[in-house]
């Protein structure tokens, strides 16, 4: 093999490029839904919570860091953790050695509302995942791969 990648048919592609587009927003709008309507705390807005997962996964980031991973202003990301730091969902330690920079870190109370949100979102899907055929399962399960594969590369070029 020498590492050059066949052309794939663009109708193919277009196909399922139609398909995402269509698909994806429609599953994201039904999970935040069932988010809004099951938590006790009104679901904090899109921006602060990719900031909150982003630290949460990325514990000691800065907000420059952030900010750069995030496609954000970092003076927007400093207004963010500001906002998320008085409703103490976020902590900022010094930096060891230097005291300029802002180490960010997700309290217990943002792990444990982040944790209560996926639960639902993955409790809501779960659901949705038992009324399909076992054949429609198997091909969701066997594409999963390939869905993170292309969100790896969607981050990448993006970067």
């Amino acid at each position: 093999m020498t590492g050059i990648r066949e052309a794939r048919p663009s109708r193919g592609v277009d196909h399922v490029a139609a398909g995402l587009v269509a698909c994806l927003p429609v599953l994201n709008r039904h999970i935040k839904q069932s988010i809004d309507r099951q938590l006790p705390d009104p679901r904090l807005p899109e921006r602060q919570l990719a900031l909150l997962r982003y630290v949460a996964a990325h514990d000691g980031a800065t907000v420059h860091k952030a900010a750069d991973v995030l496609h954000m202003v970092p003076n927007n990301v400093s207004t963010l953790v500001s906002r998320l730091t008085d409703a103490g969902l976020l902590e900022r330690h010094q930096d060891g050695t230097d005291k300029r920079v802002a180490r960010l870190c997700v309290t217990a109370m943002a792990r444990q509302r982040i944790g209560e949100a996926e639960g639902i979102a993955t409790r809501h899907l779960s659901s949705a995942l038992r009324t399909l055929t076992d054949g429609d399962l198997e091909a969701l399960g066997a594409a999963l791969g390939a869905l993170e594969a292309l969100a790896q590369h969607l981050a990448d070029q993006s970067a």
